[in-house]
């Protein structure tokens, strides 16, 4: 019986090398907006649901951003056929690296903190920022993601990017605060 239990304890204690990606209903990410320009600040919440990615064996995390994963579009209404096809492509896409052992290597309940350096790519951006996450173990295929301190994105640097500006603009924002606090709440899941 000793014999037929060692091969087992081994297997199970062997790194997995799961395919690590994001639960889509599941993740998302919450913005805070203080309106300006009007007779007093107005504060509003959007959210980048249904966020999709994955982590490659290499460790490469991908994460494509679409505008019909904003609440965004419910503010819109209704929009002609050519702007419908627009809100199907990806906008932009954030790539980090950070090793997938990490994730494999963790017992339930167990969390650590990597600061992962995210590189924007879309046409015309080029900018990276280091962002500290905080990964727990919530199940055998699940680990929860969330910021490890408080996140908060320049409102400057946001309203420069030109397709941001316009999207802004059509929901009415001219002029935004300087400090957007951000809120993650993610899961990834191996298959």
């Amino acid at each position: 019986m000793k014999r037929l239990l060692a091969p087992l304890a081994l297997l199970f204690a062997l790194p997995v090398h799961a395919d690590w990606q994001l639960d889509p209903g599941r993740s998302n990410v919450q913005a805070t907006l203080t309106q300006l320009g009007g007779a007093s600040p107005q504060t509003h919440h959007h959210q980048v649901n249904n966020l999709q990615g994955s982590i490659s064996p290499e460790g490469t995390l991908r994460l494509p951003l679409k505008l019909s994963q904003t609440d965004l579009l419910s503010r819109l209404g209704e929009l002609p056929p050519w702007a419908t096809l627009l809100t199907n492509t990806t906008l932009v896409t954030l790539v980090a690296q950070m090793s997938p052992s990490k994730l494999d290597g963790l017992d339930i309940g167990d969390s650590f903190v990597e600061p992962l350096t995210f590189r924007v790519q879309a046409e015309g951006l080029n900018r990276e920022e280091t962002v500290p996450l905080r990964f727990t173990r919530e199940g055998l295929n699940e680990v929860r993601v969330t910021h490890a301190e408080p996140m908060v994105m320049d409102g400057q640097a946001l309203m420069a990017n030109p397709t941001v500006r316009t999207v802004m603009s059509l929901l009415g924002y001219q002029q935004i605060g300087n400090e957007v606090p951000v809120t993650l709440d993610a899961r990834l899941v191996n298959q």
